[in-house]
């Protein structure tokens, strides 16, 4: 049946004559296009003649000493370039990867910044023969079907799936940059009316995460008054101004850089409290926490030498972040790699 506008094609093209399309659309030449190829000036005519059939439009324009482009080359040319480009960026990363050993990892972008990263220079000693992509987003993503290895995760222990295994628990502590603690000493709860509070500006919109706010842990432990909640809401803690991100990252940057008083998760900020960083003006007000940090194999992948490696040294340095936050794990969440 001939092509016409009434029945034009709807099969997708065949992908084989677009190297030649796009070689004679950037070049303008079919000699030049027939020499990059290291085809013949004939063949490479053919190839475009047959996906000018497919198309169902003139792709160029053929004068005697030159060629150009119709408006429906321009529109092919504008996609096929860009896929093209995309395509051989895979094949490169694929031969380069061949015979590589790797793993991916996929975490939330503030427990990749904050404790993953700055850790993996140790692994990458160890096992230089070892590739690592992490994969940051804080979205949940299925490991049954994702090209990933592991997944670390933050969610409270009645929610994450069987056979996780625990990393570590957190509590919530303040902390601010040694010289804003020069400026202003806070050696009790009251003191902090006196500066700005920095905590998660999305906190209470999210199930579980109300438990990393000031509000929880003022309730916790700033004195209430006698009258009931209505006594105690209005005699809340006022400080003297409050600081919002959306990234614990975020939240931990502007207390190092003496922006206020932050709400920290301990396991976050363990190292800069170490070196001395960040310090806790009220150390014996942590507040415990319900969520906790998770690893989560994907099935396929925890055979693999190279998967098994990072976990040993991934737990190796959970026990290690453990320790300095002095978290004692319940044995019923703690499970085992095979």
């Amino acid at each position: 049946m001939a092509l016409t506008p009434s029945h034009p094609r709807t099969r997708p093209i065949s992908a084989g004559h677009l190297r030649a399309f796009e070689a004679v659309a950037r070049l303008l030449n079919f000699r030049a296009a027939a020499e990059e190829l290291s085809l013949t000036q004939s063949a490479v005519s053919r190839q475009i003649q047959a996906l000018e059939d497919e198309v169902g439009s003139a792709l160029f324009l053929r004068h005697t000493r030159a060629v150009e482009l119709t408006s429906a080359g321009s529109i092919l040319l504008r996609a096929t370039g860009a896929a093209l480009d995309r395509i051989d960026a895979a094949v490169r990363l694929i031969r380069q990867s061949a015979g590589r050993r790797s793993v991916a990892i996929t975490t939330w972008a503030s427990f990749a910044s904050m404790w993953l990263i700055p850790r993996l220079e140790a692994f990458q000693r160890e096992h230089p023969d070892i590739d690592i992509r992490i994969d940051a987003t804080d979205a949940a993503v299925d490991l049954s079907t994702a090209d990933v290895d592991l997944a670390i995760r933050y969610a409270a222990p009645e929610t994450i799936a069987a056979g996780a295994v625990r990393l570590f628990g957190e509590q919530l502590t303040p902390v601010a940059s040694p010289w804003l603690l020069r400026e202003h000493r806070i050696a009790k709860v009251d003191d902090l009316a006196k500066v700005t509070l920095v905590e998660a500006g999305d906190a209470h919109r999210t199930r579980h995460l109300e438990y990393l706010t000031w509000q929880r842990w003022l309730d916790h432990f700033a004195p209430a008054p006698a009258g009931g909640p209505r006594a105690r809401a209005k005699a809340r803690l006022s400080p003297q101004r409050w600081l919002y991100f959306n990234y614990a990252s975020q939240i931990v940057q502007a207390a190092l850089t003496g922006q206020g008083v932050a709400l920290a998760r301990l396991p976050l900020v363990a190292e800069s409290l170490a070196n001395g960083d960040l310090v806790e003006p009220l150390p014996q007000m942590r507040l415990d926490s319900p969520l906790v940090y998770w690893l989560v194999l994907a099935p396929r992948t925890h055979q693999r030498p190279e998967v098994k490696a990072f976990c040993d040294w991934l737990l190796r340095e959970a026990e290690r972040t453990r320790q300095a936050i002095g978290d004692v794990p319940d044995p019923d969440t703690v499970d085992n790699i095979d």
